[in-house]
């Protein structure tokens, strides 16, 4: 007797769902501002918003948004000089009664304007100042901490304005940092695909194709990358918003983020304020491309040719820091499994340190 008529259990019904957050307008080009009029009339964000910027940044971009969008919104102004949670607590305060906040300025000011956001509830739009990494439009916020920096959800950006003339006027250093953040992905799908051969972790194939073709193209134009120009800028930039929506795609970092990253952030211990984000994450990535057998020197290659450190004593570190660091990776978010939670050994930290300075 066929079992087909029998109708005992309940017919299953497919209903995996995740929301996924990323940003809904992106704006990038010479001067670009003018259009924040639109963009915010198009999101219907409201009529108050509070601008989190720097004194600097405030100079430099702020005054000028805050001066375009008069006409439509009240805009108050709120200085964040750094990222921690008196200031955080003091921003959420200060954007009680708004009904949308910004974001002007370089990594802490985007962050902050990104955990406020979160914490409130309110759509934020981010307008960098600097392209120095993948924060300007990404759903994760990096907070000092006592014993280093610590990586947090936040809240993504509902709209990204970036006005390439601005970030093209920024100092070479940071845009070739993020350069070398956009090309640590390279490294972050691998640790991320061995994790999921080793500890059966899931993986998104979507994320990761965006993830990649994003780190190939900079590696492959890497000579396209020049000091303060409006190209390099613009190019850059879409990098880094590519990197932040296959984030959202997978609902976490691990597109952008391994072991390379987990080195950056134990170098953040051991050597604070010496090496940008993207510059430790770019000489984790040369590491990381040898350890797992990939073209290390072709990395290597192009974050040269970008302006980027490739040792750590381009940023001023000792090599037995770096070793430390190495060492230290597998205790960053240990519940991230990447190529440095292998069981490496002094003797081949060390080894691999000094493998960076090799011809």
């Amino acid at each position: 007797m066929s079992a087909d008529a029998i109708k005992l259990l309940k017919e299953k019904v497919f209903d995996k769902s995740r929301w996924m957050q990323m940003p809904r307008d992106v704006v990038i080009g010479h001067d670009v501002f003018g259009q924040l009029p639109a963009v915010c009339e198009d999101l219907k964000l409201g009529k108050t918003a509070l601008m989190i910027s720097g004194k600097s940044t405030m100079g430099l971009a702020g005054n000028r948004v805050k001066e375009i969008l008069a006409k439509i919104c009240d805009v108050t102004p709120f200085f964040a000089e750094e990222i921690s949670l008196p200031v955080i607590k003091a921003a959420e305060k200060a954007a009680a009664d708004a009904d949308f906040l910004m974001g002007v300025g370089g990594g802490r000011v985007i962050d902050t304007a990104k955990i406020v956001s979160y914490n409130l509830d309110r759509p934020f739009i981010s307008i960098p100042t600097a392209a120095s990494h993948d924060g300007i439009a990404s759903a994760r916020a990096s907070v000092s901490l006592e014993g280093g920096h610590s990586s947090l959800e936040a809240q993504p950006p509902m709209a990204i304005v970036a006005d390439t003339g601005i970030i093209a006027a920024a100092p070479h250093r940071l845009l070739a940092a993020g350069c070398a953040d956009v090309i640590s992905n390279y490294t972050a799908i691998l640790d991320w695909e061995l994790a999921s051969r080793v500890k059966g972790e899931p993986v998104s194939e979507y994320a990761i194709a965006l993830s990649k073709m994003t780190a190939e193209i900079l590696v492959k134009n890497a000579d396209l990358i020049k000091p303060h120009q409006e190209q390099s800028a613009w190019f850059v930039t879409k990098a880094l918003v590519s990197s932040g929506v296959a984030m959202s795609i997978a609902g976490s970092s691990r597109p952008a983020s391994g072991g390379e990253h987990k080195f950056s952030h134990a170098l953040d211990r051991l050597a604070p304020g010496k090496a940008l984000h993207g510059e430790s994450c770019g000489i984790g990535t040369i590491i990381s491309m040898y350890l797992h057998g990939g073209d290390w020197k072709g990395i290597r290659a192009s974050l040269r040719s970008i302006g980027a450190p490739v040792t750590p004593a381009e940023v001023g570190i000792d090599d037995a820091i770096a070793v430390e660091a190495l060492l230290m990776a597998k205790d960053i978010r240990p519940e991230r499994f990447t190529i440095f939670d292998m069981g490496l050994t002094r003797e081949s930290a060390e080894s691999l340190v000094q493998m960076l300075y090799s011809e």
